[in-house]
């Protein structure tokens, strides 16, 4: 069987130009060791988020989560996707990131949901750099988690993730998703995505 470490090792990617080592190596686990995180690597994961770039300061982000065997965690999972449920069971905590709808004058924040994922991705890279793995989950009934979890007015669900540290077995996952797990990761070239001077989609 391939070890934990193997499938890290076998993920990082085969990048055009150097990039930074743990852009590298991230990717999206479905399978986690099954050791809870402890509180001083769950705060470091909020703190980057404190420090993300936000759009007049705003601050818009919102997180709700539950560790792996509390009534939060139960409540998290049931408002995934059927897929999601598959293979989130495994996972030691659940998240859901919410953001701020309107400013501090009752406008819209158009830049919210824009804010929302750079403090992820803020939140992602020092998860990295602790060796937690995050898997972000479009698939969630946002709708149900704001009846879960009285979100008031003004604020809205956008998705849910899957935290643990690096590690775990891969039999826990279905056949097909074992075989995702260990693939060779692939993205877009940078011509289909960065245009100098003028788009040019090529569909």
């Amino acid at each position: 069987m391939t070890s934990p470490n193997q499938i890290q090792l076998e993920n990082i990617a085969e990048t055009d130009f150097e990039i930074f080592a743990l852009l590298k190596q991230r990717y999206s686990p479905r399978v986690f060791k099954n050791e809870l995180i402890n509180n001083r690597h769950l705060g470091q994961l909020f703190e980057a988020v404190r420090w993300s770039a936000s759009s007049n300061n705003l601050q818009p982000w919102r997180f709700i989560y539950g560790v792996q065997g509390t009534e939060a965690y139960q409540k998290i999972f049931d408002c995934l996707s059927d897929f999601n449920k598959t293979w989130a069971s495994n996972a030691p905590l659940l998240m859901l990131a919410a953001y701020k709808e309107t400013n501090t004058e009752g406008k819209e924040n158009f830049h919210a949901l824009h804010d929302l994922g750079l403090s992820l991705g803020n939140m992602t890279m020092q998860a990295q750099y602790l060796g937690i793995g995050m898997h972000h989950m479009a698939g969630v009934n946002w709708q149900e988690a704001h009846k879960k979890f009285n979100v008031p007015n003004g604020y809205h669900v956008a998705t849910a993730i899957a935290l643990g540290y690096y590690g775990g077995d891969l039999d826990v996952l279905p056949e097909d998703l074992q075989k995702q797990e260990i693939d060779k990761r692939r993205r877009k070239p940078q011509e289909s995505f960065a245009f100098n001077g003028m788009w040019k989609e090529n569909k």
